[in-house]
């Protein structure tokens, strides 16, 4: 029984919460509707929670209120995706109802929840039920009519997570998209896997072992059993390769590691494939690798010099010691970029755009873009990157495009963490982003004549996806398969198939049917020029009229994004 929650304890149920879902993150990204690789809710959660893992790490809270500020403040700088702003925004009501207590009791912690449910609410503008916000509510009420009767707040915690057990269950049954699909809210999810953690610190029960870094631990070779002298091939390397197509053999690759190195493990889905190898050359590896398709991690170390410090009781540098490393560098001379730079304004208007690609980069910043902030699909930015972003424009007003429906929310955070006026103009899409810059009025008299010039462009410009299937499913009426091509149309599916031309020419003749004058074709980081102008001349050839552009947008996951206006 566990009549009061103190600040030390507060702490270790977030760190025990963000263990629990960091450990079972996947399974969370694995409830996404579409079969799409994005940036998931797991991973989105994760991150979010992680930023208060680091910071409660960094303090030994004497009081409840000091435990639930730390958290409450670094979940809204750390928030990532729609998801992750509620998690925030639950824990930043809580935070506000547990301010001034030193510890708090089963009551004051169901009225806490509540609270934070109530944060969350009022920040959402069309709250929609089947979602984390229906799971949260149903369980802080549960919480509330428990705490009515019960002292004991592990059993008022309990009593709300199987509340919103229950609750998650309906979700299918609220949500339309969700009932298509045939799974529960994975936000929902993911909060009673926090909630839950948070409830096994309690009763005293074992942390999910996760890296300083917030991944599953890892086993380590043991160094100490191992003389420099025996080790044949001293770098051990691992790496992921993003597959270019799902049916290609590795096994000229496997020849090839056996023949430069030893203790050689493949493991592949559809997607991609992991090598573990030991090897004097991990370079030829990697180059070699990259035949298959595109390398995405790499991390190699030198098991000699390890097993020589060690035997020498010295420190022996890992890949772990790289983030320390890279911050060293980033501190050091000639490197411009050095923390949180607020620039003063030089001029009333200012422009941030958040993408993924060089190329998409550039047409932003030729656009009039002061700043581009690296994100999108697989890589929802934090509240923090965007503030970063925002602050270092020398402008009163900047106005944010997040270009991603999943990035809306954690820009609109920025406006109460700085001086500078932030403007978030809601578009979805990167074409809706470029086209709002198109409409952009520099000598404007006012913000809201360019907030509303750029906010009108959105509806004139409609956007198309194309992509692959990260699993197999069964989504509205299509039979999909791991690898398929995928085309989206307005963010909804509009076609799945094994020939990515199949697709090309459907989306063509949409464009027809739309009466597109101008369609742009950014052709993604895995698609040659030749195959873009190939498949532009679908477009041309079906829609005469139409002037059809080919840029390069280097983004990742999409092969090709196109803007019919």
């Amino acid at each position: 029984m566990n009549e009061q929650i103190t600040g030390v304890l507060f702490k270790q149920m977030v760190l025990h919460g963000a263990a629990a879902i960091t450990a079972q993150k996947q399974a969370i990204n694995d409830l996404n509707v579409f079969p799409v690789p994005d940036g998931d809710t797991g991973t989105n959660m994760s991150m979010t929670i992680g930023t208060a893992v680091t910071e409660l790490r960094k303090t030994t809270p004497t009081t409840v209120d000091q435990a639930a500020s730390v958290t409450a403040s670094a979940l809204l700088r750390g928030a990532r995706g729609n998801s992750g702003v509620i998690l925030s925004l639950l824990f930043r009501g809580l935070s506000k109802a547990l301010k001034g207590r030193e510890t708090c009791d089963a009551a004051a912690f169901a009225a806490a929840m509540q609270e934070g449910v109530s944060a969350a609410y009022k920040a959402v503008m069309k709250p929609a039920e089947g979602t984390v916000l229906t799971v949260s509510r149903l369980a802080a009420k549960q919480a509330v009519d428990t705490a009515a009767q019960e002292k004991d707040v592990e059993k008022v915690l309990e009593e709300a997570i199987q509340a919103g057990h229950e609750a998650l269950a309906q979700t299918i049954e609220m949500n339309p998209v969700l009932k298509k699909a045939g799974v529960v809210d994975a936000g929902g999810k993911g909060y009673l896997l926090i909630l839950e953690g948070m409830l096994a610190e309690m009763r005293g029960e074992p942390m999910p072992e996760v890296g300083d870094d917030g991944e599953p631990e890892k086993e380590k070779a043991d160094f100490a059993m191992m003389a420099a002298e025996e080790i044949t091939f001293a770098f051990d390397t691992v790496f992921i390769v993003r597959k270019s197509n799902p049916d290609i053999s590795l096994e000229p690759l496997r020849t090839y590691l056996n023949s430069i190195g030893d203790s050689l493990v493949i493991g592949e889905d559809d997607e991609a494939f992991k090598v573990h190898v030991h090897t004097n050359i991990p370079g030829s590896a990697l180059n070699e690798s990259q035949k298959y398709g595109t390398l995405e991690l790499a991390k190699i170390e030198n098991m000699r010099t390890q097993a020589d410090d060690l035997a020498a009781g010295k420190h022996v540098q890992s890949t772990d010691d790289l983030d320390a490393v890279e911050k060293e560098l980033e501190s050091g001379e000639g490197v411009q970029e050095e923390g949180h730079v607020v620039a003063a304004p030089e001029k009333p208007y200012g422009f941030l755009a958040v993408c993924a690609g060089e190329g998409l980069a550039a047409v932003f910043r030729d656009l009039g873009a002061d700043g581009v902030v690296s994100g999108g699909q697989t890589m929802n930015p934090s509240t923090e990157s965007i503030l970063e972003g925002v602050d270092k424009i020398p402008a009163e007003t900047v106005f944010v495009l997040p270009n991603n429906g999943n990035i809306i929310m954690a820009a609109q955070q920025c406006d109460a963490l700085t001086d500078k006026h932030v403007v978030v103009i809601p578009s979805k899409t990167v074409p809706q982003g470029i086209t709002a810059m198109m409409n952009v009025d520099f000598e404007a008299p006012d913000a809201q004549s360019i907030t509303d010039a750029m906010t009108e462009s959105l509806s004139t410009v409609t956007t198309a996806q194309i992509t692959y299937a990260a699993r197999d499913s069964d989504f509205d009426g299509f039979d999909i398969k791991a690898g398929d091509y995928l085309a989206l149309q307005e963010g909804k599916l509009f076609g799945t198939d094994g020939d990515l031309n199949a697709l090309l020419h459907a989306l063509a003749q949409s464009a027809l049917e739309h009466a597109a004058s101008f369609i742009s074709l950014y052709f993604g980081e895995d698609v040659t020029e030749e195959d873009a102008n190939a498949a532009a001349k679908v477009f041309e050839e079906t829609c005469p009229e139409a002037e059809v552009a080919v840029l390069s947008g280097g983004q990742p996951v999409y092969y090709y994004i196109i803007s019919m206006e």
